[in-house]
């Protein structure tokens, strides 16, 4: 592969992941870590990404990308399908966390409204989805919204998290591995360690694109966990490493 071909398949995927590590932007192209650097060094200077430290990132997305109604046509078949699954775990009456994800948008569209459960959440698309129904009570966090996602981040929205408790947290990332489950914006990441502490019982809904990815930030270790929904792609040798760390791991299956 020369040395264009490789620089352009390295933008793409940022674009598509807006972050990801050396080591992943090598295993991608297939190329040493060193090559991978050599690239991002000549692609930083175009001004295309700029590199952090043991990675890079996107500088200017392409138009829309980052719109959550566009990211959530990604994976939308594996993404509805871990939505219905998840929202069969949630009990009648429960207050429900629910982040900022699209998959978790998806668990939101499947909940049953005569389940009357209390929305807590720092997502606008989802707050908007429950805005019309008497059965479901809805607590939207402060905060500033960030710029295309749809989402509520910063100090107020993370103080409106510390101040609550809830059953369960229903949440996304974009990384999991052996050693835990990591996100690319430090701006969600402090908001999630929130809402982490603030629930009884913590569940991730991840799809297969993430496995065995690491980003930026580390979010919580496999013991924070209880249970992870993820979709039938799933790499079998890593969810055998995350039953092991005790986590209830749920798969579901495409209709």
């Amino acid at each position: 592969m020369q040395a264009e071909e490789r620089q352009n398949r390295i933008s793409d995927y940022l674009n598509k992941v807006e972050y990801a590590s050396l080591e992943e932007l090598a295993k991608h192209v297939d190329v040493s870590v060193s090559t991978v650097r050599r690239d991002l060094d000549l692609l930083e200077a175009g001004g295309t990404v700029r590199r952090t430290h043991g990675g890079a990132r996107i500088t200017e997305p392409d138009s829309d990308e980052f719109i959550f109604s566009h990211r959530d046509t990604h994976q939308l078949e594996e993404k509805e399908a871990m939505g219905r699954l998840c929202s069969e775990i949630v009990e009648p009456g429960q207050s429900i966390i629910m982040d900022a994800g699209t998959t978790v948008f998806h668990a939101a569209r499947h909940l049953d409204v005569h389940k009357k459960p209390q929305i807590i959440t720092n997502s606008l698309p989802i707050a908007n989805h429950f805005a019309s129904s008497n059965l479901v009570e809805v607590v939207v966090s402060g905060g500033v919204v960030y710029p295309r996602l749809g989402v509520l981040v910063g100090p107020a929205a993370v103080r409106a998290m510390e101040e609550m408790h809830a059953d369960i947290a229903i949440m996304s990332a974009a990384g999991i591995t052996s050693e835990g489950i990591t996100n690319s914006h430090g701006l969600l990441i402090d908001i999630q360690h929130a809402m982490i502490r603030a629930a009884g019982k913590v569940v991730f809904c991840i799809d297969h694109t993430k496995f065995n990815r690491k980003s930026l930030n580390r979010l919580c270790g496999l013991d924070e966990v209880h249970t992870l929904i993820t979709d039938a792609q799933a790499p079998a040798k890593l969810i055998a490493q995350i039953k092991q760390a005790g986590v209830n791991v749920q798969v579901a299956k495409v209709e």
